[in-house]
């Protein structure tokens, strides 16, 4: 299929229509669903549109070249991967044009979700000037990604959550299951939980998991009294459900109540082992019931059992801020992972104004101050991986509370407080008081999902 390409866009004009949503609506931005990594769009915050407005063809011959950063992402189809791969863009899209930086270009390139497109849009992107990747969404296809981007020294910011695909240049923008369950068991013991149960999926992901569960819990001071791990599936997950509740029944009649239960499910599995906790007799007021941001999905206090249950998820007052704005700009609410694009187009170009060759480079991606982010602050480390600050919420009927926030300082990094960018990871300085404002909704849910998969992307 004959790829489509538009000219620059430009952020004057984008000023002059007064938001992105116009220029969008205009189809100035617009999706192209044909061959893989199809250049979809070049999109620049220049503030001349090709050569009509201020500036003569011998000002822009004279003008350096923007930096361009690039995006890998699955675009084509109407598939699940396809609707996340749009938000994505757009919020991309969205960093770049609330940065109001002239000199950064973004080009995007579909790679169909797998690897050999995604290698082919790596290699289209470099070849085009682009000086750091963003993306891919899948850690399947990091390595077709990550090949072409070394040997041109080009780092990747991937939204994967694959550990094993860290380091050597790649770097994971997403929240990692072993910072997750470090925070909520840390919180919890703070909270005078001494004696924890485990119901944990099967599979990588619960693996991971697992040993961050046995080393939090240790490191606290606390003890494991019983731990089993389930298939998918009602019945498989039947008879180690059972055991665990046996357990911490038996322990309540002998006076000595299991202080916590750990499930790291998602609306997979949560879905059917609500009923069964329910039937067993769990008194969740004296056992708490401890997640991950895989219990951040629609609904979850339907099942009055998750009620008052914890977990670690987005900063609601944070996350807030940032999905209004999405959803003013593209008319829905974006997926969770799409913060952790805008985080990564921003940190892109809050390092785009330092000389080319020295913008990208590993000492600035990965200096401790870290950035502020969507949801907090966040550093990239130089082993690939990320470290945040996390929010604690509680399942409410409609929604979810934050019982303590993602302030602070970053998990294993030196000192806390403003990047010494000081920037929000858009570009902007950061509000009074160093955080973003803060929003009045209570349920701050995406519409779809991505929030925490029971298995690495």
């Amino acid at each position: 299929m004959r790829q489509l390409r538009h000219k620059p866009l430009k952020a004057g004009w984008w000023l002059a229509s007064r938001s992105l949503a116009h220029v969008l609506a205009a189809g100035v931005a617009s999706v192209c669903v044909g061959a893989c990594a199809t250049n979809l769009n070049s999109v620049s915050a220049d503030p001349s549109v090709d050569g009509s407005q201020a500036g003569a063809e011998t000002d822009k011959a004279s003008r350096p070249k923007p930096v361009t950063i690039a995006m890998i992402l699955p675009l084509a189809g109407f598939g699940r991967a396809a609707i996340v791969g749009k938000s994505l863009k757009q919020a991309g899209e969205l960093a770049l044009f609330e940065s109001g930086n002239p000199a950064v270009q973004l080009i995007v390139k579909n790679d169909d979700g797998n690897a050999a497109a995604a290698g082919t849009g790596a290699q289209q992107a470099i070849a085009e000037g682009a000086e750091i990747i963003v993306g891919p969404l899948f850690g399947a296809s990091v390595a077709a990604v990550a090949a072409p981007a070394r040997a041109a020294n080009v780092p990747v910011l991937t939204l994967s959550n694959d550990r094993a695909v860290a380091g050597g240049g790649v770097y994971l923008m997403s929240d990692l299951p072993e910072s997750e369950t470090e925070r909520i068991v840390s919180f919890a013991i703070s909270r005078g939980k001494r004696t924890f149960a485990a119901l944990i999926p099967a599979g990588p992901y619960g693996d991971t998991v697992e040993r961050a569960f046995r080393a939090a819990v240790m490191r606290g001071g606390a003890s494991i009294v019983a731990s089993e791990r389930f298939e998918p599936g009602a019945n498989a997950m039947l008879q180690p459900a059972k055991r665990i509740f046996e357990i911490i029944n038996e322990a309540a009649r002998n006076g000595g109540p299991v202080d916590a239960l750990f499930i790291p499910g998602n609306q997979d599995n949560l879905p059917t082992l609500g009923p069964q906790i329910a039937h067993a007799n769990i008194d969740t007021a004296t056992t708490q019931l401890l997640g991950l941001s895989g219990w951040e999905y629609p609904n979850i206090g339907r099942d009055k059992i998750f009620v008052g249950g914890w977990y670690t998820g987005q900063d609601p007052i944070e996350w807030q801020a940032f999905s209004q704005r999405f959803a003013q700009t593209f008319g829905q609410a974006p997926p969770h992972v799409a913060a952790r694009a805008f985080e990564a187009v921003g940190l892109a170009i809050s390092l785009a104004a330092r000389p080319k060759g020295q913008r990208f480079t590993q000492a600035n991606l990965t200096m401790p101050a870290g950035f502020a982010g969507v949801n907090g602050r966040f550093s990239l480390n130089p082993d690939g991986t990320s470290s945040r600050n996390l929010a604690v919420l509680a399942v409410e009927d409609f929604g979810s509370a934050r019982i303590d926030d993602a302030s602070g300082a970053i998990p294993s990094q030196s000192p806390a407080g403003r990047s010494p960018l000081g920037l929000t990871g858009t570009g902007r300085p950061l509000p009074a008081g160093g955080r973003l404002p803060a929003a009045t909704a209570t349920d701050h849910r995406p519409s779809n999902g991505f929030a925490s998969p029971s298995a690495p992307l």
